[in-house]
């Protein structure tokens, strides 16, 4: 598959406005409907522009669902995004329940920074980047969970884990669909969030044990992240550095709609973790990538919660609550 499968958003006087363009949604439209439905269940999750483009391809292809989990590939979307973005123009994004709006390229933190110049952005292949994003639109998430770290006090205690995404719109999906208070774990931008504040790196130390996740995409740029989070967290002792993926295993066992890009150079393929398996070196190695937004958003939610949250403890049952109950103290069990 070539870059033409997948060229970058449309960018324009109408593009990310929000306003429709004068064409009748149609079928397009329709379609966006249900793949909006499917993205949202259950229980109206929100969800990024990306992610419900990637639903459409799903919507527009049934076959690669059924056939998740049982024949692995990476196929390439049936739709261009170009055509995609024409009809939810069309339809208006507005309009669509659930999306959230475009973040912000150069918005509010999701977390704690002292003033510093802001890093250049890694770059991607050109497809890839965000369309044309309005200054005056941002996820509400973002500011909120930044006002809950402004309390000096939340700093005097440990912090057992954290988050840190590679894309932005994904951190803001997260946040938006509650994750960071459902697995007690902050959620970040790595672009925004590194170098870690001081009071953060102090937070992680004094939980003795905390461990960082990091969630990335299936490319060379993505597989290399949790390296530099860990060169970037610093001499900071007991706190590990945990890739949740993607790598080019998961996005082949889940069917991931995959883009191909610039072959990577030598340095970023050496600089490609030793757990690799040769093959999938060798699918790096051809400019191919696949997106953390091509993953379903409840599937995303599911494996993120569950691997931040780590086990659950087991659950109780009624004969091994009375035995408690038993031993708790007087007046709650007759003692003859």
């Amino acid at each position: 598959m070539s870059k033409q499968h997948l060229p970058p958003p449309r960018s324009g006087p109408t593009a990310g406005t929000g306003q429709p363009s004068g064409r009748p949604a149609g079928l397009a439209g329709r379609v966006i409907t249900a793949a909006a439905a499917r993205a949202g269940a259950p229980g109206g999750l929100r969800f990024t522009e990306r992610q419900l483009y990637y639903e459409t391809c799903r919507v527009l292809s049934p076959g690669s669902t059924l056939l998740r989990g049982r024949v692995p590939g990476t196929p390439a979307p049936v739709l261009r995004l170009p055509a995609f973005t024409r009809a939810l123009e069309a339809r208006g994004r507005e309009t669509v329940p659930g999306l959230l709006p475009p973040l912000p390229e150069s918005g509010a933190r999701v977390g704690p920074r002292r003033p510093r110049e802001r890093a250049e952005r890694p770059e991607r292949s050109e497809w890839s980047e965000p369309s044309e994003l309005s200054e005056s639109s941002q996820f509400s998430e973002f500011s909120e969970f930044s006002e809950s770290y402004s309390e000096p006090d939340v700093y005097d205690y440990g912090l057992p884990r954290l988050l840190m995404c590679q894309d932005r719109s994904i951190a803001g999906m997260l946040l938006a669909n509650h994750v960071h208070l459902e697995a007690a774990c902050p959620v970040f931008a790595a672009e925004d969030a590194l170098p870690l504040d001081p009071r953060l790196l102090a937070a992680l130390r004094r939980a003795e044990g905390a461990t960082v996740y990091v969630l990335h995409d299936a490319s060379p740029a993505g597989l290399a992240l949790p390296a530099q989070v860990r060169s970037g967290l610093g001499p900071v002792p007991g706190v590990r550095v945990v890739s949740l993926g993607l790598a080019p295993r998961h996005a082949a066992a889940l069917r991931l709609p995959t883009g191909r890009g610039p072959a990577p150079g030598p340095a970023a393929l050496a600089a490609l973790p030793a757990a690799l398996r040769p093959r999938e070196a060798d699918w790096l190695a051809e400019g191919r990538f696949a997106e953390v937004a091509a993953v379903p958003p409840d599937r995303l939610l599911r494996t993120v919660l569950r691997l931040t949250r780590g086990p659950r403890p087991p659950r109780d049952s009624l004969w091994s609550g009375l035995r408690g109950l038993r031993g708790a103290g007087f007046m709650t069990w007759p003692a003859a």
